[in-house]
């Protein structure tokens, strides 16, 4: 993408992203740079910068107590991932949900949009940190994400995940032979082939 023309906020009119619900989610590394390690084999291998993309991603379900993560994957230059946002109804009435950290026993549940902006901002830190580039983007400012309507979209999706790995080597997103195509129609290409129906969206960070 070539400037903010090219990005556009596309939200599924009346849905409410801070609902319960399962959503597959795309977060790419910032102008595509494999920033995260490589494929070796068919096999990602994280580079410290990899690992504290997976760090900060696990951790997110342990300091927010609305969130459950399911499927992940950390590929050289993005993120696929399972995101649940529980219901908060049932989170209230466990005594336990919630007691770490500073996290509140009851609090309504917060956006996706929140969810990933946290965990963008705790990569960011932690990488400039470590390479001592203060202020330098590790993401681009938009992620992808996808409603997972029912048990075959889920099921789907997970499989779609476990192998990204092995499909590098034809993945659009490998700069070898990466073109410059819009992120939203290679994500909802990608999507279609594994579910049955695809409602992909390209939304900004608003919570």
């Amino acid at each position: 993408m070539k400037g903010d023309q090219r990005r556009r906020s596309i939200r599924l009119r009346g849905y409410d992203y801070r609902q319960p619900g399962a959503y597959f989610v795309t977060i790419c590394a910032h102008s595509q740079e494999c920033l995260f390690g490589e494929i070796i084999d068919g096999e990602m291998r994280l580079n410290a910068y990899g690992e504290v993309v997976e760090e900060e991603w696990l951790r997110s379900a342990e300091i927010r107590s609305e969130i459950e993560l399911d499927a992940f994957v950390v590929m050289p230059n993005h993120l696929h991932g399972i995101v649940i946002i529980m219901d908060h109804i049932h989170l209230q009435s466990d005594p336990m949900v919630g007691a770490h950290g500073r996290a509140p026993l009851r609090r309504e549940p917060r956006s996706l949009g929140s969810f990933i902006a946290g965990f963008k901002s705790a990569v960011t830190k932690r990488i400039n940190s470590l390479r001592g580039t203060p202020g330098a983007p590790v993401w681009q400012r938009n992620y992808y994400e996808h409603i997972i309507r029912d048990e075959h979209d889920l099921a789907c999706i997970r499989e779609y995940i476990a192998t990204n790995p092995l499909r590098w080597d034809q993945d659009t997103e490998n700069p070898i032979h990466k073109e410059r195509d819009d992120l939203d129609r290679w994500l909802k290409r990608q999507v279609r082939r594994y579910t049955h129906r695809g409602t992909t969206r390209s939304i900004h960070e608003e919570g």
